[in-house]
């Protein structure tokens, strides 16, 4: 009978082991598929907030906050999980020179911590800190020779923090 016991307590043990395992690797899953659709759906949107018109009056990046805002809360609802609430927090949204700053929170309650009477949630937290700028550095010149087209844009990420 001792042998019984000891089975079943392997298979247990075996079973607990696997379920947190399932856990930690969602967990992690989450926050990775959270950063790059957070970093994607930024680049995007920034490239289409550009003022076009300001870019070819005066040969600098200028970005329209709104537009910005529009896009990318309709690029991440597309894109998000939907068995997940997320809160979008902005902190900078500069329109020149084109930089912004943001913060996306997406609470993910585990069982296991429901399970063994905790009331507590997990966040993951994911941060993009980005700034448009230009591939090719030229003088900013009036004439049309010296101006570069919307093609040469180059979002470069300052502080990818996860």
């Amino acid at each position: 009978m001792s042998k019984a016991f000891l089975t079943i307590g392997i298979i247990l043990m075996a079973l607990l082991g696997f379920y947190s395992i399932s856990i930690v690797s969602s967990q992690q899953s989450g926050a990775e598929l959270d950063y790059y659709l957070l970093k994607e759906t930024t680049e995007a949107s920034m490239h289409d907030a550009i003022d076009k018109s300001y870019y070819r009056t005066f040969g600098a990046l200028r970005m329209d906050k709104e537009k910005f805002m529009e896009s990318f809360v309709k690029r991440f609802a597309v894109g998000v999980d939907g068995t997940r609430e997320y809160r979008i927090q902005v902190y900078d949204i500069n329109e020149t020179p084109p930089k912004v700053s943001i913060k996306v929170v997406s609470p993910k309650n585990t069982k296991l911590i429901k399970a063994l009477g905790g009331n507590t949630s997990v966040d993951i937290t994911t941060n993009a800190d980005m700034i448009l700028e230009n591939k090719n550095k030229t003088n900013i010149g009036v004439t049309n020779q010296n101006k570069q087209y919307i093609s040469d844009l180059n979002i470069t990420s300052v502080n990818d923090i996860r």
